[in-house]
């Protein structure tokens, strides 16, 4: 996993890093807490399917004769796998709580407040398309 710039140096920020030096950082490390969060979030579902694989081939033992070898090595695996698994969600209740840290001065959006902006943005784009589309028109008119 790669560390930001700033903290992969050891040294701290130039003499012009201002206050904006600070929030690009502060940015980069929690857009990068947040692919970390994504990534670890893909590891434990690989995990949880594992374990279901696991758990689906082990036979209960009921009276049917088991082989007790391949029974304590699935068991082995499985207990692994459980144990990775934590350390996993600990790994991912670290990154949201750092996550939270850094973006805690920060009011979240409503969602219809995005849906308004999204909307906003459509109608600028489609009306950017329609002027393009005008230009052009003219411009093969005069051709």
């Amino acid at each position: 996993m790669a560390t930001p710039p700033l903290a992969a140096s050891g040294m701290a920020p130039g003499p012009f890093a201002g206050p904006q030096a600070q929030q690009a950082a502060r940015e980069v490390n929690t857009a990068s807490l947040c692919r970390i969060g994504q990534e670890t979030v893909q590891d434990i579902v690989y995990r949880t399917m594992e374990i279901f694989q696991l758990l689906r081939n082990m036979q209960l033992p009921n009276g049917v004769t088991y082989h007790t070898g391949t029974y304590q090595d699935r068991l082995t695996k499985l207990q692994d796998h459980l144990r990775q698994l934590s350390i996993l969600f600990r790994k991912l209740r670290l990154v949201y709580d750092k996550c939270n840290e850094n973006c805690g001065g920060m009011d979240p959006i409503p969602v219809e407040k995005l849906k308004q902006k999204n909307q906003q943005l459509k109608q600028i784009m489609d009306q950017l398309r329609n002027l393009i589309w005008d230009i052009n028109a003219m411009l093969a008119m005069r051709n």
